[in-house]
């Protein structure tokens, strides 16, 4: 895979030296267990797969490399880069201006744009309207365009089915960046309508199958779904795609929800599925995939916490938290700083949208026993500085620069 030119500050040579090892000895990453680092009175689980991943390297190095190359310009994004707080601070710092909110809110009027500007399209991707009104400006937005090549496979992927005549149900979050983007590309196309969660699927299948009248999809979905949608029409043959960032499990649930309604509400067979349904797999994102099942492996050794790193507005990260929380005490922060001492925390209730202090949140017996993992825009010098942090809460018999020499 593709090295990218990421500044060191985010890179940890603990991390990258235990990320090379397992990867060396599970080159086909069928090894989902997580590394142990052992500091004695202090036992930290990794999991197998955290941090980083190739769309976020690749948004990152176009982004600083065009803060580099550019010198006197005045550079947009037009929303945070990625979901990470550190990453989007460091560009700000850099001199670069948001034009938009993670909701779309409008920061900087685009009346105020000239052509001379650069603006970066983010990782998540953007809509065609937004792509419009810059290309109306005058200003290009290939050149400086971040957007995930995953998420982009996925709007191919709703292209190719719709040239077949289905309709796309986008699995993901309403408001969220790359749910939008899709949204805009897919409707492009075809008839689209979003799903936020398999309670909206139940809810969808029930038009499919005219248990409700047809006229309440228009209430009950307002603003999920294409202009000129006919419910009557467009809910005869279906393909589910989704935001890269949902729980890979969730969409594959939704997308046999609705399959196996297809089959009984038109008497389909195996040899004839594909004339209401599409088979739409190839567009799980391998990273959301792999960072989550390397959860499922840690979550198999026993610990008394978890900790995940991440940007609290991250999606991905926000998935990584829930499969914790099912298992054991899950504490959601975005920086070592939240780690105020060995008694007291500060971490995110993304179900509540709070910030939460929480003491006596370490166990007093010893060993204590730390599952660590991170979202897919967390630097890995994060992660590391986490891990110093709860290292020096105890009297270790090895120090973290002893436990990387295991993995030189």
């Amino acid at each position: 895979m593709k090295k990218f030119n990421v500044p060191g500050v985010y890179r940890s040579s603990i991390i990258s030296a235990i990320k090379s090892k397992r990867k060396e000895a599970d080159k086909l990453k069928k090894d989902f267990s997580p590394t142990l680092l052992d500091f004695g009175p202090l036992q930290i689980f990794l999991a197998r797969h955290f941090g980083f991943c190739y769309g976020v390297e690749n948004a990152i190095e176009i982004a600083f490399r065009t803060i580099d190359e550019n010198p006197g310009k005045r550079i947009f994004l037009l929303s945070e880069m990625i979901h990470n707080p550190q990453v989007n601070a460091d560009l700000l710092n850099r001199g670069v201006h948001f034009l938009q909110d993670t909701k779309g809110k409008p920061l900087v009027d685009f009346d105020e744009l000239s052509a001379d500007d650069i603006v970066i399209i983010p990782a998540f991707g953007t809509t065609l309207s937004i792509e419009g009104k810059l290309n109306k400006i005058g200003i290009t937005t290939e050149k400086y365009n971040t957007t995930c090549p995953f998420v982009e496979k996925v709007w191919n992927r709703s292209e190719q089915i719709a040239g077949k005549g289905y309709t796309i149900v986008v699995h993901g979050k309403p408001s969220h960046e790359e749910t939008r983007a899709t949204f805009s590309h897919s409707a492009a196309n075809a008839p689209t309508v979003v799903v936020n969660d398999m309670d909206d699927a139940v809810k969808l299948a029930k038009y499919i199958t005219r248990e409700k009248p047809l006229a309440d999809f228009y209430v009950e979905f307002e603003g999920r779904y294409s202009e000129g949608f006919l419910v009557e029409r467009d809910l005869q043959k279906v393909g589910v795609v989704n935001q890269t960032t949902m729980l890979a499990s969730d969409t594959q649930a939704i997308s046999d929800f609705l399959k196996e309604l297809m089959v009984q509400y038109f008497n389909l067979t195996d040899a004839n599925i594909d004339e209401r349904f599409a088979d739409t797999r190839d567009t799980l994102c391998y990273a959301t995939n792999d960072n989550q099942t390397a959860v499922m492996g840690l979550l198999e050794t026993p610990a008394d916490l978890a900790v995940v790193v991440g940007g609290y507005n991250s999606s991905n990260t926000s998935h990584l938290v829930e499969l914790c929380e099912e298992k054991l005490p899950t504490f959601y922060i975005d920086s070592a700083d939240k780690i105020l001492s060995k008694k007291e925390i500060l971490h995110y209730n993304f179900h509540s949208k709070q910030e939460l202090h929480t003491v006596e949140y370490l166990p007093s017996d010893e060993p204590v026993r730390i599952l660590i993992t991170s979202g897919a825009s967390c630097p890995d010098a994060v992660v590391e500085a986490v891990i110093r942090k709860f290292v020096s809460f105890y009297e270790v018999d090895r120090t973290v620069e002893e436990i990387l020499s295991y993995f030189e």
